[in-house]
C-alpha cells in the first residue's frame, strides 16, 4: 500500500531542509479563470517551446526565443495554421530558430489543433482550464492523440509551465511511484496511467493539495 501523503511530505521535508524550505519549492497553479484568459497564441508558443526543448539543450532554445516569436508571427494561431509547405521549407533555413523540420511542422499542426479546440470550447484555453484535475491523465492522452509531438512528458510540461494543475512523470516521480507500488515500471500504458491518476487523486483528497504539489513532493523523496 502506498505511503500516506503526510509520510511522503515528511520524507521530502527532511531531504530539503524542513517544511518551510520545502514549501518554497512548491508552485501554486493558476485558477481556472486566469488560465482561461490566456490567449491561444500563448499556448501555441509554449507548446512550440517545450517541443523544441525536448531532447535538446533548453538554453539554446531560450536564447533564440525572440527569433522564434518573430519567425512564427507571434504564434498567431490562424496565421500558423495556414502556413504553406513553402513557408515551412523557408523556416528550415531560418537561422533565427532551431532548424528541425519535424518540429517546425508541428507548429502548423498544433495551430490547427488549437483551432479545433477553440471551435469546440470557445477557446483552447477554456478547454484546458475546465479539464478536471481528477482526470489529468485524460488530458495528457488527448494532447498525445490530437496534438503534434505532445506525447511523453511534453504535454505535461506545457501544462506545468502554463499554470495548469497536474503532474509531470519525471524520472524521480516515476521512481517514487514504483517504490510506492502504484506501478511496477515507468508508467506508459492506459492501465498504468489510470493507476497513477488514482494514486494522485487519493493523495489530493487526503492532503487538499493540488496535483502539482504532490508531484513535486514525490520527486523530492527520491535521491539524486
Amino acid at each position: 500500500m502506498a505511503a500516506s501523503f503526510a509520510d511522503l511530505y515528511a520524507r521530502a521535508a527532511a531531504r530539503k531542509g524542513g517544511d518551510a524550505a520545502l514549501e518554497e519549492l512548491l508552485t501554486t497553479p493558476k485558477p481556472a479563470g486566469e488560465l482561461s484568459a490566456i490567449p491561444d497564441d500563448r499556448w501555441l508558443s509554449d507548446m512550440t517551446r517545450r517541443i523544441f526543448q525536448s531532447g535538446f539543450n533548453w538554453t539554446v532554445v531560450d536564447a533564440k526565443w525572440d527569433g522564434f516569436e518573430a519567425a512564427f508571427w507571434g504564434f498567431e494561431v490562424g496565421r500558423c495554421a495556414l502556413m504553406s509547405d513553402e513557408d515551412l521549407d523557408a523556416l528550415v533555413s531560418d537561422k533565427r530558430i532551431v532548424r528541425n523540420g519535424a518540429k517546425i511542422r508541428s507548429v502548423r499542426d498544433n495551430a490547427a489543433f488549437l483551432q479545433e479546440l477553440a471551435a469546440e470550447h470557445g477557446s483552447a484555453a477554456k478547454c484546458f482550464a475546465d479539464w478536471p484535475g481528477d482526470d489529468f491523465a485524460g488530458l495528457l492522452e488527448m494532447l498525445k492523440k490530437r496534438g503534434a509531438r505532445l506525447g511523453g512528458r511534453v504535454g505535461a510540461i506545457v501544462m506545468r509551465f502554463m499554470g495548469k494543475d497536474g503532474y509531470v512523470l519525471s524520472d524521480h516521480v516515476a521512481k517514487a511511484l514504483i517504490r510506492e507500488g502504484v506501478v511496477d515500471k515507468e508508467p506508459s500504458s492506459r492501465k498504468d496511467m489510470a493507476a497513477v491518476q488514482a494514486a494522485f487523486n487519493a493523495w489530493a483528497v487526503e492532503s487538499g493539495r493540488p496535483l502539482s504539489h504532490i508531484s513535486r513532493v514525490l520527486a523530492f523523496t527520491v535521491d539524486g
